[in-house]
Formats: structure tokens, sequence, C-alpha cells
């Protein structure tokens, strides 16, 4: 029966006809409200953007009049009328999958015509070059193809170039190769130009919106008619006469369409809500930032928003990168990247979902006036956040309306100042202590000591004056509130938006006011307005932190050029505070001589510490091969990227600094080691973060006992602060910039016009975002969602009833040989093999029944491995006979016993992990044979691996066993283990002594991949015995499969820190042992004055940046992004051929 609609055309609300079709409509809708008993309110004002309770409605339609655009009632429960261009039917389609894409796309089309009218209008542009792809979805490709249509076959054609990175120039040939040899009257496009604009149709697009010359403003909105700039009326063209270039051009990626097309995709709408379903089952435990205290929170306080579990939240980060390389060209392009948050952990961080938002042109850094180009993304997040838009739910079939909410930002440090606002130098460059951070002024810069301000008040270190020779009586610093940061902002001066020179431009910086603290600006994003109930707003980079930590580690404990933090002008302020005297500057002669350190390794162990790293071979894919960055024929390293780093610190460090420095030094870095293994642990527990978070103030505190003041720059202090955003946000892994270095390195790729930089990137971004969205729907090509890993192994699980021991998923690789093992080794890799099969065990305990009333002297065990194996046999056969129904004929297999002759392999993939044997892996660069796999008993046995077998059984049915070599960890008289020793979450085993030589065998899918790191403290037959996560296996549903590209360890429960509070009192910190060093001529001045009475002025002026006027780094910068924030200079730590955090070395088997 139609619905009467004629009533929403009468003026006269107050008509009896008026009233009675709006009765006739609220009785029509009451049917369809939600869970709240509310409805999308159709009057002039709300537009359907609006859920309001039936009576709000119905007065809002009495006092507004009804919108008259709203022809069909779609939200109310009326069926939307679908024109028969958007009407596909995927299952008459089911051999041409772009139908699906396009089926998908129809749900954008009709959602774009939901705020207005909503009878389609196929005149308007989105419809046209919907109806363009229509007719080239079922255009044959050429006369009397009936295989694949136009449309699909350019898909698939354009999907390969991206997959295997053809140039245009290759893609051009194929395309005329191809245009040639097809018969006449065929549809493929003639050039790679032609062919991407034909598939533009399917992407989203993006806006160019010009900029001033000097980042003042945008030429958008009310400024888009404007010919000059409205704040320095600079002229908006280079040239005023000729052809109107802009001076600069911000590309703009709308969020809104990228967001409704995650839902109206089949293949990722189910999983827009795992943050709801997929919510940490174990207490106390975080895999997610749902786990974390910020996303609980929130949800708090936003109770209608979190009542929604489709509501998107997103994370923000932007970072500057050179799209020439390694050219001398100094030029910084900042993309803007938003994370969703929604997806589960092994999707949130692939580049399919990362979304670019916003393209800062170059050739500078936009600072602090990047607030200037985020404004068309704020004014999106803030419609998105109060009216939201209306989408087409792909899994329910539904549409609802979805709002955004931003939780975080993810930048390195320079980064995170021009975001935040706060700058991250001078004496309060922590934001996190804001006015409480611990600096002092050092010699020519800002040291950051005084963590025993955080000590419990009567901790033995606050008595103690080898820190600074004072004692510590201060309060710990308390985290400011947003009330008292939004006050502290109420202080900051207004300042001129862009670079200007008459408003001071790069060059002339205005002088900071005390009461502005280290406040350059109040950041854009507090225009957000959820921004100020978020505790957690700007994260630190885990990433970046670690590796300039690890620097810095390295280039003092190194003596490294221009890297280590112990110059003269240290020791020089070791003097002025009249500490560690054996440290001190002293006069031999006409020479200024310097004492060697503790801390730092002589000439020799410098040298063996690098062969040491040199020789560390890592399993496949693990890391890079350090040995590259050991520069020939000396004890320097050079080239470390930040995952060099991380394995360096989390993995290597300890291990080979133990033998060359005492002790208590390497306690100290052994867990701060430790400590970033916890927390960058992919799962972590609560309690270990709180515990971590009191550890790491200890550590920080011995550390100041034995590094110079230099040390302590802003990358070392921060690390305290880590713990709590771990325990607010989530998982480190999940908020570090690895996997938006990554993302940057592939927009890097796109550039092919060096003219125009900016332009290549984003074309070829919308280019590539259609062609993934369309791989999604593609099952007969290799895609980047279907591609087998290098590692891949087909599952073996065939049909219902076959039995375990038959489905490992194991794929043996490398030369195949034959063997016959002795009679002996037969049988017990046969019984091995029945022993650890499930369905075998009632047998198994059936026999031992049967046995165990003999008067023997050999034990039941022994028996069984002589006696069983026959018997089974004879017990299977009469079953056999009998026509047991139950009977599994694997199980007839397994009991008639295996192939006499073996396969031999000298490789194996097992769950996606490489194993090789120890013969086949001495002669390669990764170490891939070492093995661990626990007992019945809990044990855990160590060994390396020998040979593999592979055992067959009747009806195709195989087996793989691994036999191995065990490393005697016995345990001795006095309950100790023979052949190992621990040390700081670190055990080390004796590689000399075997055990268990008549028990080699262990089923392939039992193994546990380790690695084995030289211990050269212990001696040359000692191993470092190293377990890791592998990079690809997640906890996750079969049919997905994890991309994760950093290899951290799974649970932070297994780490410990172990951390202890030395006797100061009783150390000694130089080595007499060696010779020491003349100092430079260039400190003798300071020598002099400091010996004259030479003080070190702390009442230096501030400029906007924090930095005092003389300030100079005398060893370096404090912190070490590879990007500044003002200079321009682009991140090096993304490479055209070596992504950050892919950077693994390649296997060379098979």
């Amino acid at each position: 029966m139609p619905i009467d609609k004629s009533w929403i055309y009468i003026k006269n609300r107050l008509s009896n006809e008026y009233w009675k079709g709006l009765q006739g409509f609220i009785d029509y809708a009451k049917d369809f409200v939600n869970e709240e008993g509310n409805i999308s309110c159709p009057c002039k004002r709300c537009l359907n953007g609006k859920m309001l309770p039936l009576k709000d409605v119905k007065r809002h339609i009495f006092e507004s009049g009804f919108d008259v655009t709203y022809s069909h009632w779609v939200f109310h429960g009326e069926p939307p009328e679908i024109p028969p261009f958007l009407n596909l039917n995927v299952e008459d389609e089911a051999e041409d999958e772009m139908a699906a894409v396009m089926n998908d796309i129809a749900g954008e089309t009709r959602d774009h015509g939901l705020r207005g009218d909503t009878t389609y209008n196929t005149g308007d542009e989105m419809s046209t070059q919907f109806e363009d792809l229509l007719s080239e979805l079922h255009a044959e490709l050429y006369p009397g193809c009936t295989k694949v249509s136009s449309l699909n076959f350019l898909v698939k054609l354009m999907h390969l170039k991206v997959l295997y990175k053809w140039p245009n120039e290759c893609m051009d040939s194929v395309l005329k190769l191809l245009k040639d040899v097809l018969p006449d009257g065929n549809k493929l496009p003639t050039s790679h130009y032609e062919s991407k604009k034909k598939l533009s149709k399917l992407g989203l697009g993006y806006e160019k919106i010009h900029v001033c010359k000097y980042d003042c403003a945008l030429f958008w909105k009310s400024n888009a008619d404007l010919q000059t700039c409205p704040i320095c009326n600079t002229s908006r063209w280079k040239n005023e006469r000729g052809k109107k270039v802009p001076w600069k051009v911000l590309r703009y990626f709308p969020l809104k369409d990228r967001l409704r097309r995650l839902f109206v995709s089949r293949h990722t709408s189910k999983e827009m809500t795992w943050h709801q379903r997929g919510k940490s089952t174990v207490p106390d435990m975080m895999q997610h930032p749902v786990d974390g205290k910020e996303w609980k929170e929130f949800d708090e306080n936003y109770p209608d928003f979190a009542s929604e579990p489709r509501n998107v939240r997103l994370g923000l980060s932007a970072d500057g990168f050179n799209p020439f390389g390694n050219m001398s060209l100094s030029y910084s392009m900042w993309p803007v990247v938003v994370v969703v948050y929604n997806l589960p952990p092994w999707l949130c961080t692939k580049d399919p979902y990362k979304l670019l938002t916003l393209l800062i042109p170059g050739p500078s850094s936009p600072g602090k006036d990047i607030d200037v180009f985020l404004r068309p993304l704020i004014d999106e997040l803030k419609e998105l956040w109060s009216e939201g838009m209306v989408v087409h739910d792909g899994d329910t079939n539904t549409r609802f309306q979805m709002r955004v909410a931003l939780l975080m930002t993810i930048s390195d440090f320079p980064a995170r100042s021009s975001l935040s606002g706060w700058s991250g130098q001078g004496y309060y460059a922590c934001s996190s202590c804001n006015v409480d951070t611990p600096s002092m002024r050092i010699t020519s810069k800002t040291c950051y000591v005084g963590h025993r301000s955080w000590l419990p008040t009567d901790h033995i270190l606050r008595k103690n004056k080898k820190f600074n020779g004072q004692v510590d009586k201060s309060t710990p610093p308390k985290q400011k509130s947003t009330r008292e940061i939004l006050d502290q902002l109420q202080n900051v001066c207004p300042r001129v938006p862009g670079k200007h020179p008459d408003f001071g431009g790069k060059k002339l910086k205005r002088k900071r006011k005390p009461r502005e603290l280290n406040w350059t600006k109040k950041s854009v994003f507090w225009e957000l307005p959820y921004w100020s109930s978020l505790s957690l707003r700007h994260n630190l980079d885990v990433m970046h932190i670690e590796k300039n930590v690890c620097e810095s580690l390295l280039g003092t404990v190194l003596s490294i050029d221009r890297k280590t933090k112990d110059t003269d002008k240290a020791r020089i302020d070791l003097a002025h505070w009249g500490v560690r005297e054996e440290f001190h500057l002293y006069k031999d002669g006409e020479q200024l001589m310097k004492p060697h350190a503790a801390y730092t390794l002589s000439p020799d162990d410098c040298t063996k510490f690098c062969e040491f790293l040199k020789h560390v071979r890592f399993p496949d894919g693990f890391a890079s091969n350090l040995g590259k960055n050991v520069i020939g024929g000396t004890s320097k390293i050079s080239g470390l990227k930040s995952h060099d780093c991380h394995v360096i610190m989390q993995r290597l460090l300890p291990t080979g600094i133990r033998p060359f420095l005492k002790k208590e030094i390497v306690d100290a870095i052994t867990e701060l080691c430790n400590f970033f293994k916890l927390i960058c642990s992919r799962k972590v527990r609560v309690s270990d973060l709180k515990q971590a978070q009191k550890d790491i103030i200890v550590i920080l505190c011995k550390l100041e006992t034995i590094f110079p003041p230099a040390f302590f720059d802003i990358m070392v202090h921060v690390t305290m602060h880590l713990p709590e955003e771990a325990i607010r946000g989530g998982p480190v892994h999940l908020r570090w910039m690895y996997a938006i270095e990554r993302f940057l390195g592939s927009l890097k790729k796109y550039v092919r016009n060096r003219a125009r930089p900016e332009g290549s990137i984003a074309e070829a971004y919308i280019a590539n975002e259609a062609l993934s969205f369309c791989s999604m729907y593609l099952s007969d090509i290799e895609t980047r969602f279907n591609r087998l890993e290098r590692n891949w192994v087909e599952s073996d699980v065939s049909t219902t009833g076959s039995l375990s021991i038959f489905q490992s998923r194991t794929r043996p690789i490398g030369k195949m040989s034959l063997i016959t093992l002795d009679y002996a080794m037969r049988n017990r890799a046969e019984w091995y093999i029945l022993q650890n099969c499930p369905e075998v065990q009632h047998y198994i305990d059936e026999h031992k029944e049967v046995i165990s009333s003999r008067n023997t002297i050999c034990s039941l065990d022994e028996i069984q491995l002589k006696e069983f194996p026959e018997w089974f046999q004879r017990k299977i056969f009469s079953l056999q006979e009998c026509s047991t129904p139950e009977l599994n004929k694997q199980l007839v297999s397994l009991a008639f016993r295996s192939s006499p002759t073996f396969k031999s392999y000298p490789g194996c993939i097992v769950n996606g992990v490489k194993f090789l044997t120890h013969r086949r892996d001495m002669n390669r660069s990764t170490q891939n044979s070492g093995i661990s796999v626990k007992g019945s008993d809990d044990e855990v046995f160590y060994g390396q691996l020998e040979d593999i077998y592979e055992l067959s059984y009747g009806g195709n049915n195989s087996v793989v066993l691994f036999k191995c070599k065990w490393y005697n960890t016995s345990l001795d008289r006095r309950g100790k283990r023979r052949g190992t020793k621990e040390y700081k979450n670190k055990m080390s085993i004796c590689i000399k002594d075997f055990w268990y030589e008549n028990e080699p065998f262990i089923l392939a899918s039992q193994a546990e991949q380790v690695f084995y790191v030289e211990d050269l403290y212990n001696g040359p037959q000692w191993r470092v015995v190293e377990h890791f996560g592998h990079r690809h296996i997640w906890d996750l549903p079969p049919d997905q499969e994890d991309n994760m590209c950093i290899v951290q360890d799974v649970e932070s429960s297994g780490i410990e820190l172990d951390v202890e509070v030395p006797n100061l009192d009783s150390m000694l910190w130089n080595d007499t042992n060696v010779s020491p060093n003349v100092a430079s001529s260039d400190v003798i001045t300071l020598y002099e004055n400091l010996q004259g009475g030479f003080t070190i002025n702390e009442e230096d002026e501030y400029d906007e940046d924090g930095e005092s006027e003389f300030l100079s780094y005398g060893s370096g910068n404090e912190y070490d992004d590879d990007d500044d924030d003002d200079d321009g200079n682009a991140d090096d730590d993304v490479d055209d051929d070596d992504d950050e955090s892919l950077k693994y070395i390649s296997s060379d088997d098979d």
C-alpha cells in the first residue's frame, strides 16, 4: 500500500490535513526505532542528521516543517528504490569479480544521496562516472570474449603493475603489445595514462587547496576567491601576468569517503567492529588500544558514542621525508596519515588501512604553522563528531549514523612539538613533566638529571651525594591536569601564522615571556570538543626514543666521534659539580689529560665488541646483517637504522659488553635494555608496566651515577614516561612510527616527476587506493591480500576424522635424498610418532595394562618401545577384520608402519617458520637451526637441528620429524642445572655436552625456533639463548594472516627487569689500566676558568623554540629523529630500497 506523502508539501502546518499526515508518519516510523527508542529527525533543520525520540521528532516537524527533498523514507522503514543501473546481481555475474566491486560501490552512491534528494539523479557527476564504469563492466574485452570484461581485465593488469612495480614505460609497452595482439575492436587502453584516467573513477579523489607562499593561510572556503593572502597580503600566484600558478598546493584527501568505503565493502565492514569483540579476555592483559585506560575512560565520558560499536576511533601521524631519497637537495614533504583503531591489530598497521588525509607541500617543513595545513582535516573531524554521517554497513546491510573521534597523535619528537605546541627544547622540554622537568644547565647544553625526585622519600639513593654533590629532598612532580594546561595556554600570546619576514619569518624569533613556559601556540586540536577529556593526546614515539638511547649508549661506550656523550666538556661539568674526581681533567705538563672511564671500552675491547656484532647470525627475516654496519678494519659502527638499534638494544648490547665493563655498569645498561624489551611486547600486562614504571626510575638513577650529565638528553629522560603511556594507550607496537615510516617509504616510490613530487604521489596514491580496494575482490590472480608469504605452508587438514598427526602445517624444502635408518633408530622414530598421536593413546594405555603384570627388570617404557608397534598392528588388523565401523583408515596406515626408506631434506617450513639443518646452516649468513621444545613435565630442552626426515605411510599420509642434538641441561646433585648460567633474564648454555642421545626425535610441529649468540663472558663453548616471537604469527582466526613487521617478545610476563640498588660508596668508576687521552685544546680555557671559580649561567633567555641564543651542542643534537622541526631536512630513515622495518636478511634457500 503506497504511503501518502502529499501532506509534506502543505504550507499551513495548522491544518487538519498536515496534522493527520504527521501523525500517520509517526505511526509508520515507530516500528523502526533504534534500541534507545529514537529515529532520525527529517525536519528542515535536522535533515536526518540527528536521532531523537518520537515526540521530539513530531515537535520538530510541526515547528520547522518536513524536508521535502526527503522523498524516500529509507531511514524510517521504507525500502529504497534502487534504479536499474545500480541493481547489480552478483550471482549472475559470478564469473566477474568486478560486479561485486560495483555492487558495494553502489552502496556508496546511495549513501551520497541520502542527505539530499534520494531519487537518484543520473546526471550528477558521481552517477555519471558510475554509469561509465557499468558500461565498462558489461563491455566485452574484444568481440566474442566471454571470459572477462574490459574493466576486469584492466583492473587485473593494473594491479600486476603495482604489485610487481612495473615502470610506466613498461606498462605502455605491454598495453601496446596487447593492443596489437588482441582482435580488432578490443576495448584495451593504449597507454598507462589512459588506463589510470579510466580507473580513477573507482577512486575517491582529492582536493587541491592553494596555500600562501609563507604558510600564513589557505585559500579555502571564505578565502577561496581571494587573490592575495589575508594575513601578509602576498600574491596567491607566482606570476601575475602569465599562467597563474600558485605558490603552494595542499592536497586534501577527504576522510568521510574513505571511512565510508571501509564499511560498504563486504571484506572490511565486519572488521570495523573487531574492537568490541576483540577485547582481551585475560585479566590485566593488553593487546590492542581498546584494552588501554584511555579508550575505557573515553567510553565512560561519552556513552552515546560508545554505544555504537561502528563509531570510528582514529590515530593521527605526521612526519616529514625527502621524496628524492639521499640526494643533496634539502626537501621536506609532510604527509598526514590516519590509523583506524577499530580494526584488529594485524590489520590496523597495514598500508591499505592507513589513510592519507593531507599532503603538505615542501620544500620546507611547516613547523609551528602545521595548524594552518590541518584546518580542513580538523573541520571535518569536528563535523564527524557533532553531526556524523549516514553510512551503509555491508556486513549487516543496514545504515547507521557514523561518528568519528581522534584519540591520539603519533609522531617523532620534533613533529610532536609542532602538533602539540609545546617546544621539545630548553629547560621545560618534557611536556609530561611540564614546569617540573628535571633540567640543569651544563657546558654548552641542557641536561635532564634529577630523577631521584620520583623515588620514595626514604629511598637510600636520595641520601647519596655522588649524584650531584647534594642530598635530594624534593617531592615528585604531579602531572598537570587538563584545567591547569588550559590555564597555561591562556598566557600564550597570540601568534601571527606564517613565515613572512614582516612577522618574524624563520630567522627572527620572538622572545617568549616566562609565563608562556614552553608553549609556542594553542594547538588546533583543542578545537575538537572531546580533546580536553583525553589525557594521552600526543604519544611519545618509542621507535625514535629507543634509537636515540641506543646511539647514545653505543657512542659513549665505544667512544664514537660526534656520538659520544663523554666529551671533554662533560668532564668539566663533573668538576663543576664536584663529583667523581677520578673523571676530572688534569694537567700533565702543558697537556690537559682525560682519564679513561670505566663505562668506555678500551680500543682492543671496542674491536672485540665490533667483531662480536659482525659475526652475529639471526634467523631468517629477523633483522638485517649488522656486519655491514661495522666499518672494516676499525672498531666503529655507522649507518644503523631504527630497527638495527631495536635489535641491538634488546638482544645484543647486554651480552656484548658484559666481559668488558664492570658488573655495576653492565647491570644498569642491561636493565635499561630489558625495560625496552618489556614495553615493546606484543601483549603486555598492566601489572608489569606498573612495576616497570617504578623500576625505570631506579635504572635512570643508577645511570646518573655512571655516565656524565651530558648523557642525559631529553630522549633518555622521557623513557620514564613510557610505561604510563602504555598503560593508557595500549601496546607500543600499535603506537610507534615503524608502520608510518614504512608507509612513507611506499609514498616515496610513487615519485615519477621530480619537478612535481607532491602531484606524483597524490595521483599514484588514489590510483593504488582504488586498485587495493578492487584487489580484495580478485581471487584468480595474486594480490597483496592473497599473495603467499615466502615461508608459506599449505594446510594438510583435509577431511573430518583425519588423524592429528597427519595435519601438521609443514613443507620440506631443498634437495630431497632417500636414506635408510638402522632398525633401532627407525623403531624410535615410529614409537615417538605413536606416542604423540592422541588417537593412539588409549591403545598405549591398554597395552601398558597388558604388560604391567610381568615380573621383569626392564621398565615399561622399554618394553613398549620394543613390543607395542607389533601389538598395535595386530590390534588394528583384528579390528579391520571385524569391519569395525569407527575404525579410521588413517589409523590403519599408521599401524602398518612407515616405508623403510625415509626422505631427508636440508630444510623445512613449519607454520611459517623456516628451519634448516645445522650442516646447511653453517655456510649461511642466517641462523635457522636453533631448536627449543617443551617436555611433558614443562622442562625446556635446547639443541640444534641435525636432520629432517619425512616418514611416508599408506594413503599419501606422511609425518615430518626433526632429529636433534640436545645440549645437556640436567640437574646436578645440588639441584642446579648443568651447562646453564642465567644473568638478568638471559640464559647461557654450554654447547659441548649433550644428553638424550637415544631420544633425538621431535615432531616438526613441536619445534620452537631460538637462536644462539656467542657468550664472550663465559667462553667460546657457551651460547646465550634468544627466544623471540615470529613477525608473521599471531593468535588470530585461521582465515586471517599477520603482517607485523617488527619482531618482539609475545608477552611481557616472561620478561623480568630484576633491578638491583647498588652500593655507590664502594664504586670507583675510572679505569687505571688504560692510558688517559689528551683533551682537546678547545677546553683549556674552560678548564682554567673553572680553576679560577668559573660558574655556568643558568638564567639564559630562551626564544620561542626554547633554545638559548648561545646554546650549541658540542657533541651532536640532544635527540636525533632524522628530522628537524624547522630546517626542512627530511627523515633519513625512509630509504628507496630499504623500508624502515622490512630490512631483513633475504634467504638464499631454494
